[in-house]
């Protein structure tokens, strides 16, 4: 039996999440994992933060990272790459301009927010007390937050249904085939995140990744919040029939009373640590 457990998708305040690298390591060592992977939404600046934490306090931190792409009619389907290197200069480059375009995209919302708040004769939120409140790279939750300490919406759906859905500005994609070469160009493994979030009808998702497979997937998450116990067990079959691994991750940000705990997927069940012997596996190949 399997008994060290992991986490390989995590959230940090250098994207959407609402605590620091070093604080995700903190948890995941009180919450007695072996490993886990930073993969903040289209940047890699806090791997080597979390890595130096991981380092001090005896537990593995991959590198990570999760690219919002699109391939015909799925847009933002997101992509997890893992075991790059985070200091590569193309990918730098290709991500500097996404976080450009993110902060760009931040600053609109709010200005949108600021907008319908005026119209109801209530007072804007503050760009920088946003900022502050993030601690790094403002994401949607973060407003979200602003919106509900300024006692505007009593809970995140409010403040999405009311403020951000409405008020929102569209994002920018990798095509996946680009994000796939830009994930191993850079030495890493490919993974496409949580299945049921892009579609819940499998032939759907059998046709898709099997085109995947074609441009290049080495993974499926498998272990994930949006998966019943049906759904992992159908999905780990699927990967297995194209050679692909399978990894696990919470998708943990943080967010008041989301519910989602690191180390923890659907009904409590845990990510063993095979997951990251299938992503070594796969690296030592390559590397080969």
């Amino acid at each position: 039996m399997d008994r060290k457990l992991v986490d390989l998708h995590i959230h940090s305040t250098c994207s959407d999440g609402f605590y620091s690298p070093e604080q995700l390591v903190t948890m995941a060592v009180d919450a007695g994992l072996a490993a886990i992977a930073l993969a903040d939404h289209d940047n890699v600046d806090g791997i080597a933060a979390a890595q130096r934490a991981g380092a001090a306090c005896g537990i593995d931190v991959l590198s990570g990272v999760e690219l919002s792409t699109q391939w015909y009619e799925y847009t933002d389907m997101h992509l997890l790459g893992y075991g790059f290197d985070p200091q590569d200069p193309y990918l730098n480059r290709e991500l500097s301009e996404f976080q450009e375009f993110r902060s760009g995209r931040n600053r609109q919302i709010i200005e949108r927010v600021n907008e319908r708040l005026a119209a109801e004769q209530r007072a804007p939120i503050d760009a920088d007390a946003v900022r502050r409140l993030a601690g790094g790279t403002i994401g949607r939750p973060h407003i979200a937050r602003a919106l509900r300490e300024a006692g505007y919406v009593a809970d995140n759906d409010e403040a999405f249904n009311r403020y951000l859905v409405p008020c929102n500005v569209p994002k920018r994609y990798f095509p996946v085939d680009e994000a796939i070469a830009l994930i191993q160009r850079s030495g890493g493994v490919a993974v496409l995140a949580h299945p049921p979030y892009i579609t819940r009808e499998r032939h759907k998702l059998e046709t898709l990744v099997a085109e995947l497979v074609g441009l290049g997937l080495d993974g499926i998450e498998a272990y994930n919040n949006g998966s019943t116990l049906e759904d992992t067990d159908w999905i780990i079959k699927l990967a297995r029939k194209h050679n692909l691994i399978v990894t696990g991750g919470s998708d943990f940000h943080g967010d008041p009373g989301s519910g989602i705990e690191i180390g923890c997927v659907f009904h409590g069940l845990k990510i063993p640590y095979r997951c990251v012997d299938e992503i070594n596996a796969v690296l030592q190949q390559k590397q080969k």
